[in-house]
């Protein structure tokens, strides 16, 4: 089994769900993020004073499947988050040993 981790752009967020539910994902963990990559944030103006804002909003998807989904889930993370545009995010897949539903204490890839 395989936790994938994505960082995207918030209006993305529909568009990325849909498509994880159209290769079979039923269940992810969404939270709302700050952060900064390359793009280092930018400058604003607020009543006439320029301030920089280092920490952008974006949105961390959590996912874990079993092995065999994982190339399937990515590339549908990448085809519908990607706008060729700086900030776009990362994934990030790791390997995860054990996964119990709590409820009814399933366990691995029968608790997913």
């Amino acid at each position: 089994m395989k936790k994938i981790e994505a960082i995207i752009k918030p209006f993305k967020l529909d568009d990325v769900r849909a498509a994880l539910s159209e290769v079979g994902i039923a269940g992810m963990t969404v939270s709302e993020v700050k952060g900064f990559g390359r793009q280092r944030g930018h400058t604003e103006l607020y009543r006439g004073a320029e301030y920089m804002v280092d920490f952008l909003p974006k949105v961390k998807l959590e996912i874990v499947v079993a092995d065999d989904d994982v190339d399937r889930c990515v590339e549908a993370i990448i085809e519908t988050a990607q706008t060729g545009k700086i900030g776009d995010g990362k994934i990030f897949v790791s390997g995860v040993e054990r996964v119990i539903r709590i409820r009814t204490g399933e366990e691995n890839e029968d608790a997913i």
